[in-house]
């Protein structure tokens, strides 16, 4: 089983460094439990702001928690 998760992260960013988001444009999108899932999301979604060039999404992996045991 993949021990990963994936996020999709980004929103209107203020300058071409991508640093800084605009408030109130941050988005998340998730989460999706394989890769090429989360790549269509992040497809599917940038096609709808193809016409902001400051608007970026990230798909961001994640390690999921596992193995941990529960204390009796």
């Amino acid at each position: 089983m993949d021990r990963k998760l994936y996020f999709i992260w980004g929103g209107v960013f203020t300058d071409s460094r991508w640093e800084e988001l605009e408030p109130g444009s941050e988005e998340s999108f998730g989460p999706f439990h394989d890769a090429a899932t989360a790549e269509r999301a992040w497809r599917d979604e940038m096609r709808r702001r193809v016409d902001n060039a400051m608007h970026r999404l990230f798909v961001i992996e994640v390690a999921r928690p596992g193995g941990l045991k529960q204390a009796a």
